[in-house]
């Protein structure tokens, strides 16, 4: 037996707040997601993004503490084009969202951008600068 990637968990302070930002990127809570200890939203692929409250968290790891200073991992969602990464970001922001990098032309040939979801974990945007030739 192989385990499978099956879902990514985030711990959230506030999920009403979680389920808000995450449906802006077009993740699919279902409604009620605000008021539960625990939601989930199918991602491509058959994988799931899965919320759970602090308070979930501690009723089984009851010193779980949130960890301090900046995060160490982040959600890269593709944009369709290097505008939307801009309208996207800029949406984000203008809801009351931490941008934590502007969109720029990237060196690597992507235009990146980078935001914060409500428990400061890094969202990056992005999308090829060019479209690969046809083959």
């Amino acid at each position: 037996m192989t385990p499978r990637f099956d879902a990514i968990g985030l711990v959230v302070s506030d999920m009403a707040a979680s389920v808000a930002f995450y449906r802006r990127l077009g993740f699919a809570f279902p409604e009620g997601s605000e008021g539960e200890p625990h939601a989930e939203a199918a991602l491509p692929g058959g994988l799931r993004l899965m919320l759970d409250t602090e308070e979930t968290v501690r009723s089984f790891l009851p010193r779980w503490q949130p960890p301090t200073g900046d995060g160490r991992h982040s959600l890269a969602l593709r944009c369709e084009s290097p505008a939307e990464v801009d309208e996207v970001y800029e949406a984000l922001v203008a809801s009351g969202c931490h941008g934590e990098l502007k969109p720029w032309d990237a060196f690597w040939g992507q235009r990146y951008a980078s935001v914060r979801d409500p428990d400061g974990n890094g969202v990056d945007l992005f999308a090829p600068l060019a479209t690969p030739p046809a083959e």
